[in-house]
């Protein structure tokens, strides 16, 4: 037989032949031949290598072709998502569709009703100002393409109807900043220009201040200032633009929708429910969920509840948290019972309900570089964040793949935490990456809320096509971490608020081991670090040179250069050089997802305690938080101890927030920012994202103030529910890579997001159209 009929025969292929699906090698030994489709076979070191937690049993009853998540080339290559994945899509029926437009409907009535009464009150100062009635007001429409979005110019929030426009300079201004600065507290932009030094890079590490180069960043300029900027004696707003200049212009109301649209869908809305006699949302779910007993008490027998908070006199410090498997169609109101109070739900496993695709970062690189071609553009230098300083800076995309395998220091041997936000960026990622795309989607539960394209409780999903829709993800988060608390340079994502709800999963962790070296070189530095925060808290730092440079908050700066620091002009030596083989050169060893064991020091913080085991080895699982603070409960104790722990999280209730911010205010020079600079003010406690609560932070925090937020571990495969309007921070203690998409339910904070305003009206429109009224 020959060469060529012999590669054609069925029988030879499911025998004989040794070539490897993933390496398309026939010269590396033994093979594992799958039995189900009888043609595709793997080598060992193949498996080793990318499949490293599947058995060869697993393989030969089906090959990861089979099963959907092969990542060699060829399958990586393919530009299309595996539609055959059996939770891809939601399906629902359509008395199910009326059951969950009767719910929404519920929920966004009272909105309605408050935005037309915001609305009205506006239309009443404006029939003042003209001096007709407010039947015969006539308001202009707005210049406004469809798919154009228009924002407010004062608080950056977008504007869904009603506002007030400059006719010369088209200053826009929102009626809540109307009413603001009519009441003489007008609000500004979340956020604002904080100045931060320059001291140099030793002063990182607790060096003195010295600076010989710095470049002062150009504050912004809106081409107008709050300063001085009030309400006519009327009510009449002038615009701050045009203000004392030759063109004196008044704000002019205008809308984007005609005069009565509110007012019309707010008819409809009552008539619906007053003829299905639709409840008060809140009063149906005020009754007990199946988490609480007859007392109004936890059940804490219930596995499906995790304790995440220590409150006196609450009922709120258990988190709904499910296993992915064991959720069914009656979850979803049981879910809903804790999300419409503010709470935080936690959905584990989740992983299980997809098809198994790798999501080794330098697997999604490469499937990233394989779909390079004329649709999709590449590039290899990317911007990460230093977590010391909190610049950005350009690195190559390998390279910072290679240091989330293998770990990088900086110039001091202290380790160099990076962090990748936003790659591929999000409004390509299921373009470049439409497997892993539709793997994710595959995986999120209740759908109904989650699903950014077929969610039925997702308003995001009911715009009309060809508008202006929100950029919902999904989104990738990629960074480095470590278990113990540094103080300074951790890998965190610090104190912030999001206006819309959001899942976050997480999909990959690895451990970087630290040795013994890299322990006591920690523990010399916090002591620097330490002797350096006394030293300022009491004004006795000394000063060579200051450079002021001018930051926004919410937007770090970009140094321009490499991740690499200059010491006098000098890269400061890495321990991850630039990396130019080539990946698939390399014999890479993908890191798995279970802790391994971490060198024994004697130095090590005194928070841990540490037990010896064998070869002066300590494994991870031996690792003990050393006493229980008060806010930390035991079971959280337990996931702390957990190998596979990724991400440890601090969410706040609604309520809380006002508490928040004044201890914030009050203690705000306790912490640090960009260029490790003290924070020298504070625009917005939590809104400009500058504070990470420490343990000690949040012990005094509940000291001084009672109060203290959800505080769990986030494990790999667990899928994080985020509600609006909760202030919240994570410290990675692992290299972790998390996927997340934001959803909009009636958590949305109207009042700040006009954009949920306009979802509104379309969901609205959509659901009459579903359950109309009959005679």
């Amino acid at each position: 037989m020959t060469v060529t009929k012999r590669k054609k025969d069925p029988k030879w292929i499911e025998e004989e032949s040794l070539m490897c699906h993933q390496c398309q090698r026939n010269d590396k030994g033994r093979v594992v031949r799958c039995r189900a489709c009888k043609r595709k076979r793997y080598c060992i070191p193949c498996l080793n290598n990318w499949y490293p937690h599947t058995k060869e049993d697993d393989v030969a009853e089906a090959c990861p072709v089979c099963r959907g998540n092969c990542n060699c080339k060829a399958c990586l290559r393919l530009d299309a998502p595996n539609e055959e994945l059996k939770n891809l899509h939601l399906q629902v029926s359509e008395a199910e569709k009326v059951e969950h437009s009767k719910y929404l409907l519920q929920l966004l009535l009272p909105y309605l009703e408050q935005l037309e009464e915001e609305q009205v009150i506006e239309k009443q100062m404006e029939a003042k100002l003209q001096g007709v009635l407010l039947p015969e007001l006539k308001i202009e429409e707005a210049d406004c393409n469809e798919n154009e979005r228009v924002y407010c110019d004062n608080c950056r929030t977008s504007i869904f109807d009603c506002h007030r426009s400059c006719p010369e300079c088209y200053f826009d201004l929102c009626i809540v900043c109307c009413r603001e600065i009519r009441d003489g507290h007008l609000q500004g932009e979340m956020g604002g220009d904080i100045q931060y030094i320059n001291r140099g890079i030793k002063y990182l590490h607790g060096g003195e201040e010295v600076v010989n180069v710095a470049t002062e960043a150009i504050p912004k300029d809106d081409g107008w200032s709050r300063c001085g900027w009030t309400a006519n004696e009327d009510g009449s707003i002038p615009c701050p633009r045009c203000k004392g200049g030759s063109c004196h212009r008044i704000l002019e109301l205008k809308s984007i929708f005609s005069d009565y649209k509110i007012s019309e869908l707010l008819k409809k809305a009552e008539e619906i429910a007053k003829a299905y006699n639709l409840k008060d949302v809140s009063q149906t779910h005020a009754e007990l969920c199946s988490c609480s007993n007859s007392e109004n008490n936890i059940d804490v027998k219930n596995n499906s509840s995790r304790r995440a908070a220590s409150r006196e006199d609450s009922i709120d410090n258990y988190i709904y948290c499910p296993r992915a498997r064991d959720i069914e169609y009656g979850d979803l109101k049981h879910f809903q019972c804790h999300w419409i109070k503010g709470e935080p739900v936690i959905v584990t496993n989740v992983l299980e309900c997809a098809s198994g695709l790798s999501w080794e970062p330098l697997v999604m690189w490469r499937a990233f570089r394989q779909m390079k071609n004329t649709k999709h553009d590449s590039r290899l230098e990317v911007k990460a964040i230093d977590c010391l300083d909190w610049c950005e800076a350009d690195i190559n995309i390998h390279q910072f793949f290679t240091g989330y395998s293998n770990g990088r220091t900086d110039w001091r041997l202290w380790p160099q935490l990076l962090k990748l936000k936003d790659w591929p960026p999000s409004t390509q990622f299921e373009k470049c990456l439409p497997r892993h795309g539709a793997e994710f989607i595959s995986c999120l539960p209740f759908k109904e809320y989650t699903h950014p394209r077929e969610g039925i409780l997702n308003l995001a999903v009911k715009l009309p096509v060809g508008s202006l829709k929100p950029d919902m993800g999904p989104k990738t988060y990629i960074a480095y971490g470590v278990a113990q608390e540094l103080g300074r340079g951790d890998s965190v994502t610090k104190l912030h608020c999001d206006m819309s709800d959001a899942v976050n999963v997480l999909t990959h962790t690895a451990e970087v081991k630290l040795t013994s070296g890299s322990l006591a070189t920690i523990e010399k530095l916090k002591q620097e670090h330490l002797e350096q925060d006394n030293r300022e808290l009491f004004g006795n730092a000394k000063v060579v040179k200051n450079v002021i440079g001018t930051v926004t908050a919410c937007n770090l700066p970009n140094t321009g250069a490499s991740i690499d620091k200059e010491i006098n002009g000098e890269v400061a030596d890495q321990s991850i050089g630039l990396c130019s083989e080539k990946l698939d050169d390399l014999n890479y060893q993908p890191v798995g997802c279970n802790g391994g064991t971490m060198p024994h020091e004697q130095n090590f913080p005194s928070e841990y305690q540490l037990v010896k085991g064998e070869d002066e080895k300590v494994n991870e699982d031996c690792c003990r938080y050393h006493g229980e603070p008060s806010f930390l409960p035991r079971d959280k104790l337990e996931d702390c101890e957990a190998s596979d722990g990724g991400a440890l999280w601090d969410i706040f209730r609604r309520q809380d927030v006002p508490k928040l911010e004044e201890y914030l205010k009050k203690h705000y020079k306790e912490f640090r920012h960009v260029f490790c600079s003290p924070l020298p003010q504070v625009v917005h406690p939590i809104h400009d994202q500058t504070f990470y609560l420490t343990t000690e932070h949040k012990s005094r925090l509940k000291e001084e103030y009672g109060i203290e937020p959800w505080t769990f571990i986030q494990k790999l495969g667990d899928a994080v529910f985020i509600p609006a309007g909760c202030p919240h921070q994570v410290r990675n203690l692992k290299q972790m890579l998390e996927e997340f998409v934001e959803l909009v339910s009636k958590h949305k904070a109207c009042h700040l997001l006009g954009a949920f305003n306009m979802l509104l009206i379309w969901s609205l429109e959509q659901h009459y159209r579903i359950f109309p009224l009959t005679e």
